[in-house]
């Protein structure tokens, strides 16, 4: 995959963000000097060659109030991953949820599932729903809780020549 020096332009233009404004893909085309159907032809050609894996909002949990945020890890039999993972993944509490080999002998969770809510108790009520979810499937798990954002930001391309 490689990409031109318009879609560099893009990207640079994109990685802090979108403009708060009505119509902010419109606002960064004309920054670049485009038309803003060709900066969303651009963007959907990137993400389809998968240089560009979505755009999102990635809000500060901190900020609205949800401030007890547990990575909730599971080890969960194999042999029914693939049919609960997905279920767990699907609960309107869970933002995203993964499917990670274990490291043993330390550590056996295979399944991630990251809550919030705005105390701990909250997080623990949401974590017995995934207990009940799992049922006979679950052998362990624990929840890991964020003490602060280490990490908040997408791709950064480092400026040419910088």
């Amino acid at each position: 995959m490689s990409i031109d020096a318009t879609d560099r332009a893009i990207i640079e233009a994109l990685q802090s963000g979108l403009p708060l404004v009505p119509a902010p893909y419109a606002e960064v085309a004309k920054k670049l000097g485009l038309e803003e159907s060709d900066l969303t032809t651009r963007l959907a050609a990137m993400k389809e060659s998968g240089v560009i894996r979505r755009i999102a909002a990635a809000p500060n949990h901190y900020k609205l109030g949800m401030i007890a945020n547990g990575m909730t890890v599971w080890d969960v039999d194999d042999a029914v991953l693939a049919e609960v993972g997905p279920k767990v993944g699907a609960l309107p509490f869970v933002t995203h949820s993964y499917e990670r080999p274990r490291a043993l002998p330390d550590w056996p969770y295979n399944l991630f599932a990251m809550v919030h809510g705005s105390s701990r108790e909250e997080v623990e009520e949401k974590r017995q729903q995934i207990v009940d979810l799992l049922g006979d499937a679950l052998r362990s798990s624990d929840t890991l809780y964020s003490t602060r954002i280490l990490k908040k930001t997408g791709l950064r391309l480092r400026k040419k020549g910088g």
